[in-house]
């Protein structure tokens, strides 16, 4: 009898135990700020797609652009160089942006390096099995007028206790007839981090 009652009160904590370690998970809003390592995260991301959406559709170069041309300029977007000493995807941001551009109808965004590879190849196959009426030539593609390029930047000041974490984001659209930079973007974030477990 004891050696049953003991192994039901040993079956309720292993229950409660293993009850106690489960996985819990919330669902919180995209814009709710939550910071929990102090690294790069979501947030930074939507500040600095915030920040360079309002400032590039304000910076005059689009109205510039069709006032001389007549038609809207053509963005494609280049290499944003992570330079900081953590993983960040720039994808996030310069994702917001070129949807930003596209919607608002003032510029045209082409497909980027990789992107057009993947194009390429379907227009490769629609050469040989598409029909005569349905099937896109070679050789229309559309050049763009400026490229999207830019760096994040980091510096860091450790303390026993504390880290400032500094970061800077540039972004530059350069034109590719002739290598001006006709609008220049910048955010910059820091971040007082304290009992951190510092790299």
């Amino acid at each position: 009898m004891l050696n049953k009652q003991l192994w039901w009160v040993v079956a309720l904590v292993a229950i409660g135990t293993l009850s106690g370690c489960a996985t819990e998970v919330k669902r919180v809003g995209v814009e709710q700020v939550k910071d929990l390592s102090g690294n790069w995260n979501d947030t930074d991301s939507r500040l600095v797609s915030e920040e360079m959406i309002r400032d590039s559709m304000a910076g005059g170069w689009m109205d510039r652009h069709q006032g001389k041309t007549g038609k809207v300029p053509t963005v494609i977007v280049g290499g944003v160089r992570n330079l900081s000493h953590e993983h960040i995807n720039t994808r996030t941001f310069v994702a917001d942006l070129e949807r930003a551009f596209v919607n608002s109808g003032r510029v045209d965004v082409v497909a980027s390096k990789d992107e057009r590879s993947g194009i390429r190849e379907e227009r490769k196959d629609m050469d040989l099995n598409a029909t005569e009426a349905t099937r896109k030539a070679a050789g229309n593609e559309v050049g763009a007028d400026y490229m999207l390029m830019g760096t994040i930047n980091t510096i860091i000041d450790a303390g026993s206790s504390e880290q400032i974490r500094f970061y800077q984001v540039d972004l530059t659209l350069v034109s590719t007839a002739d290598n001006r930079k006709i609008w220049v973007g910048q955010k910059k974030i820091k971040k007082d981090v304290k009992e951190a477990t510092f790299r």
